[in-house]
C-alpha cells in the first residue's frame, strides 16, 4: 500500500477576499489530509495564495495601495479563514515569497535551455478574468462562462512555451493512466480539449503593462505569466529540487481544484513539468461549482458569494465543514445556503448524534455513577457490533471513490442504528429495575463504543466536535487502527459530571440569510434577543390564538422510503383528509397508529419533505431520555374538533 499522501488546494487568487467556494475546496482537502493521517499515512497538506498578475495589480491600484501591501492584507484574510475553519495545513505558501520566486526562475531557465521557449508577436482574444488568451470556441454568448465581461482583443510581443509539442504525449498519458484526472467526466473533458489543436502558451507579459510579477531570468523586460508562476508552488513549497520534503512527497501529490481551472492544471501544468524534466504529480481531483441562493455560481464578482467567517461564527466551524462535505456530491455542482445548513445541522447533528450522546450520558451519570462497566453481550447486541466493526472498511472504499457525502451518510446511518438500538433496549426502563443493572450497563457500553467509532470516523469532517463528544463520554483520542474491533472503550474510567450539549438545536427561522427570507413587520411585543429568536414570555394570547389545533384521526400510515425517521400519515380532520409527514418512526410503528386520534396544527403552511407535501404537524412530548409520547385525545371526540 502506498503510505505517502500529499494533498494541495489551489493557491487562491488575492484580488478579492475568501468566500465559501474557496472554503469548500480547502475543507475537502483538509478532510482528506486528516483522514489519511488517522489511517496511518505519512501526510503533507499545502495551501496558500497566488499573488502576482494583472488582476492583482489592478485591484491594488483601485484600492489605492501598492501590490505588496494589498497582497499582504488579503493573504492574511485567507490565513485567518483557514484558522477559523480548523484547517490542518502543514504549510501556507505565498507566491511573493523568495523561496517560490527562486524555483520559478529555475524552472523557467530549464524549459528555456531545452529550447521550448521562443519570442513572438501574438494577436487574439484575452480574458482579463482568467488572465489568458482564449479561442472563439470557448466563448458562450461572447464570453467565458466564468467571466463577467467579454474578452479583449490584444496584440503584443510575448514569450511562448512550445506546449503543443507535448500534446501527443499528454493524450497518451491520460489514456494510460485513467485515474490521472478524476472524476472520470473531467478526464473525458480534457481529452476533448486535446482533440483540437492546442497551440503554444504565452508565458510572459511586458513589464511596462504588468509590472507586478516575477521577471524572466533571461529578459527583465517581461514578467512571468501568472499561471506559469502559480502552478510551480506545489513543488517550490516542498523545496524543489533537493529538499527532503520534495523527495518524500512530490510524486504522491494530489491537486484538488475547482473545475474552472481544469485546463491550467490538466494541460498547462503536466506539459510544463514534462518540458522541465520534472516527474508528474500523482493526480488531479476536480470539484464542481457551488451555487448561491440565486442559482448562479458563487463569485465575488456576481455578488452572491457567502462569507465563511460569518457562517462559521453563526453555526460553528464544524457544522459548516460537515454541511459542505455532506451537501454536495464531490465533482458535481451544488446549491448551498444558510437555511439548508441549519436544517442539515438539526436533522443529522442535533437530532441524531447530539441527542444520542446526551441521552446516553444522562443515564450513565445518573445510574452508573459515571463509570462504564464490562458488557455481557447477547444476540440482541450483535447487529450493532457487526455494523460498527465493518464501518471503516466501507468508508475506505467510499473515500477512494471521492464519495465524501456518501461516507458521512454511512456514519450517520450507523448513528441512527445506535438510536434504534437504544430505543429497542429501553435503558430508561432497565434503570428502574435493580435486577437489570447488568443489562443496562451492557446497552450503555455498546452505545458509547458505537459513538467512539462514529466520532473517530467523523473527526476528519468535524475535528472539534468529535473531540468534544469523546470528552463528554470520557473517551480518549483514537486512530483508525483500533476501529475494526469492538471493545476499544475502556471500562472503569470516570465520565465528567457535566458536559455541554454537543449540538444545541438552531432556530431555522432565525438562521436564514437576508436574501433567503422576506422580512415581515414585527409587532411591538415581539422583542428579539441577539440570536434573532423571540424572547421567552413575549408571546401574547392573540399570537397563540392564531394557532389552530384540531383532532385528527389516523386513517393510514406508512414509512417514507429511504428514511429511518419519517412516517407519512393520512389524517381525517372533520370532513377533509390531509397528509402529514412526521419524524416519529423511531418511536412508533406505522401499523400501531391507525385509528388513533391525535392533535394536529391545522393551519401550518404546507412544506415538502422528501418530495411529499406535509399539511400540518402533530404534537408530542419528549422526556430527558429522548422518549416521545404523542398527544392523543379520547376516542369519543370527533375528528375535526377544536383543541383549546
Amino acid at each position: 500500500m502506498d503510505n505517502t499522501f500529499y494533498v494541495t488546494t489551489p493557491i487562491y487568487y488575492v484580488n478579492a477576499e475568501p468566500h465559501l467556494g474557496h472554503a469548500y475546496t480547502t475543507i475537502i482537502s483538509d478532510f482528506l489530509a486528516r483522514w489519511h493521517r488517522l489511517d496511518g499515512h505519512r501526510t503533507y497538506f499545502l495551501t496558500g495564495t497566488d499573488e502576482h498578475g494583472e488582476k492583482v495589480f489592478e485591484a491594488a491600484t483601485a484600492a489605492g495601495t501598492d501590490p505588496q501591501s494589498f497582497t499582504d492584507r488579503i493573504s492574511e484574510r485567507f490565513h485567518s479563514a483557514w484558522e477559523r475553519l480548523d484547517i490542518s495545513n502543514d504549510d501556507f505558501i505565498r507566491t511573493t515569497e523568495r523561496r517560490h520566486k527562486q524555483v520559478v526562475r529555475q524552472v523557467l531557465q530549464r524549459v528555456h535551455d531545452a529550447g521550448d521557449i521562443y519570442q513572438a508577436e501574438y494577436e487574439g482574444l484575452y480574458s482579463v478574468g482568467q488572465e489568458r488568451f482564449v479561442t472563439e470556441k470557448e466563448l458562450v454568448d461572447g464570453k467565458l462562462p466564468e467571466d463577467a465581461a467579454p474578452p479583449e482583443r490584444r496584440r503584443e510581443v510575448n514569450y511562448f512555451f512550445r506546449m503543443e509539442k507535448y500534446q501527443p504525449w499528454l493524450i497518451d498519458h491520460l489514456e494510460r493512466h485513467p485515474d490521472f484526472v478524476r472524476p472520470a467526466a473531467y478526464r473525458r473533458e480534457v481529452l476533448g480539449m486535446l482533440r483540437e489543436p492546442l497551440g503554444d502558451l504565452s508565458i510572459s507579459r511586458p513589464r511596462e503593462r504588468v509590472p507586478w510579477g516575477i521577471p524572466l531570468p533571461w529578459d527583465a523586460g517581461h514578467v512571468t505569466y501568472v499561471w506559469f508562476d502559480a502552478l510551480i508552488n506545489y513543488a517550490s513549497a516542498l523545496g524543489f529540487p533537493d529538499g527532503e520534503l520534495y523527495r518524500r512527497f512530490w510524486t504522491s501529490a494530489r491537486h484538488l481544484i475547482g473545475k474552472d481551472i481544469l485546463k491550467a492544471h490538466a494541460v498547462f501544468w503536466p506539459t510544463m513539468l514534462k518540458a522541465a524534466g520534472i516527474p508528474l504529480y500523482r493526480g488531479l481531483v476536480v470539484g464542481g461549482y457551488l451555487f448561491g441562493h440565486d442559482g448562479r455560481k458563487m463569485s465575488k464578482s456576481l455578488g452572491n458569494a457567502m462569507d465563511p467567517f460569518e457562517m462559521a461564527q453563526r453555526f460553528g466551524p464544524d457544522a459548516l465543514r460537515y454541511y459542505l462535505l455532506r451537501a454536495v456530491p464531490y465533482g458535481s455542482d451544488g446549491k448551498v445556503g444558510v437555511a439548508a445548513l441549519a436544517e442539515r445541522y438539526n436533522a443529522d447533528l442535533a437530532n441524531d448524534l447530539g441527542n444520542l450522546v446526551s441521552r446516553t450520558r444522562t443515564l450513565i451519570v445518573k445510574h452508573l455513577e459515571r463509570r462504564l462497566e464490562a458488557p455481557r453481550q447477547t444476540a440482541a447486541d450483535q447487529p450493532v457490533i457487526r455494523a460498527g466493526v465493518e464501518l471503516l472498511g466501507t468508508l475506505r472504499g467510499q473515500i477512494r471513490d471521492l464519495k465524501f457525502n456518501a461516507a458521512l451518510e454511512e456514519v450517520l446511518q450507523y448513528v441512527r442504528s445506535l438510536n434504534r438500538y437504544f430505543n429497542d433496549q429501553e435503558p430508561w426502563r432497565l434503570a428502574r429495575e435493580p435486577e437489570s443493572r447488568a443489562r443496562l450497563a451492557t446497552v450503555l457500553y455498546n452505545v458509547v463504543e458505537g459513538v467512539r467509532i462514529a466520532s473517530a470516523l467523523l473527526a476528519p469532517a468535524m475535528p472539534g466536535k468529535a473531540r468534544e463528544i469523546r470528552a463528554a463520554l470520557g473517551l480518549g483520542p483514537v486512530t483508525f487502527g483500533d476501529l475494526e474491533r469492538w471493545g476499544g472503550t475502556e471500562v472503569g474510567g470516570t465520565m465528567p459530571a457535566s458536559a455541554p450539549a454537543p449540538f444545541p438545536r438552531v432556530d431555522t427561522r432565525a438562521r436564514r440569510a437576508p436574501s433567503e427570507t422576506r422580512p415581515e413587520p414585527k409587532k411591538e411585543q415581539e422583542k428579539e434577543n441577539e440570536e434573532g429568536q423571540v424572547a421567552e414570555g413575549t408571546i401574547t394570547i392573540d399570537d397563540f390564538a392564531r394557532v389552530k389545533l384540531q383532532v385528527a384521526e389516523v386513517v393510514a400510515a406508512e414509512k417514507v422510503p429511504k428514511t429511518d425517521k419519517l412516517l407519512k400519515l393520512s389524517l381525517r380532520v372533520g370532513d377533509a383528509e390531509r397528509t402529514v409527514v412526521s419524524g416519529i418512526a423511531e418511536h412508533y410503528a406505522a401499523e400501531d397508529l391507525v385509528g388513533r386520534k391525535l392533535v394536529v396544527v391545522a393551519n401550518l403552511k404546507p412544506a415538502k419533505l422528501r418530495g411529499i407535501t406535509s399539511e400540518g404537524m402533530i404534537l408530542a412530548a419528549e422526556d430527558d431520555a429522548g422518549q416521545l409520547a404523542l398527544a392523543e385525545v379520547p376516542g369519543e371526540f370527533p375528528s375535526g374538533a377544536t383543541v383549546r
